[in-house]
């Protein structure tokens, strides 16, 4: 089975706010990007991310054949606790993840 970072051509994730980290899945191709867009399911990205499927907002772009996932920061950007400043390090969970 393919994973998302093998069938897109960029995941990156990055802050949306202080509060939001966004995440986001490009395709090159329609096939790849119907190919994620059926095979990851928003409850299975919840899941590896550690949130509730309710926390996650999930946009399908059809004509950029990309798909934004926006969920709150599970702390604060720039608190003491905050080990990933610039919501860098989200992408890599999801592009390892696998495409059923």
């Amino acid at each position: 089975m393919p994973d998302v970072g093998q069938l897109a051509s960029k995941v990156r994730s990055k802050n949306a706010g202080p509060f939001w980290l966004t995440i986001d899945i490009f395709c090159c191709t329609a096939s790849s990007y119907r190919q994620i867009t059926t095979g990851l399911s928003t409850a299975r990205v919840a899941d590896a991310l550690g949130v509730l499927e309710t926390e996650i907002k999930r946009f399908d772009i059809d004509a950029l054949h990309v798909i934004k996932i926006s969920l709150p920061r599970p702390v604060i950007q720039g608190s003491l606790d905050d080990r990933d400043m610039h919501g860098a390090a989200w992408a890599s969970v999801i592009a390892e993840l696998d495409i059923n």
